[in-house]
């Protein structure tokens, strides 16, 4: 949890936390957030089991909204 709450303060320093919200807002991110089982995520991420994680991120970014979401966040984060 720890490194989230980093993630959440480097994402305010650079003044990205209202684009990512944006992000999360999205049409896609909607369309995801249906698909992902959010118990088995916070099941995983709570036992610390990166390979259930690794495969959900996996599905998820097999899909054309997990890629296009994937897309705006790297723009995002690389300022373009």
């Amino acid at each position: 949890m720890q490194n989230f709450e980093k993630l959440g303060q480097e994402l305010e320093r650079m003044g990205k936390t209202e684009d990512i919200k944006r992000l999360a807002q999205s049409d896609a991110a909607q369309r995801i957030s249906r698909m992902v089982d959010t118990s088995a995520v916070e099941k995983a991420a709570k036992s610390g089991d990166s390979e259930a994680l690794k495969r959900m991120l996996s599905q998820v970014l097999s899909t054309d909204e997990g890629r296009k979401l994937a897309e705006s966040v790297t723009k995002l984060m690389q300022g373009k």
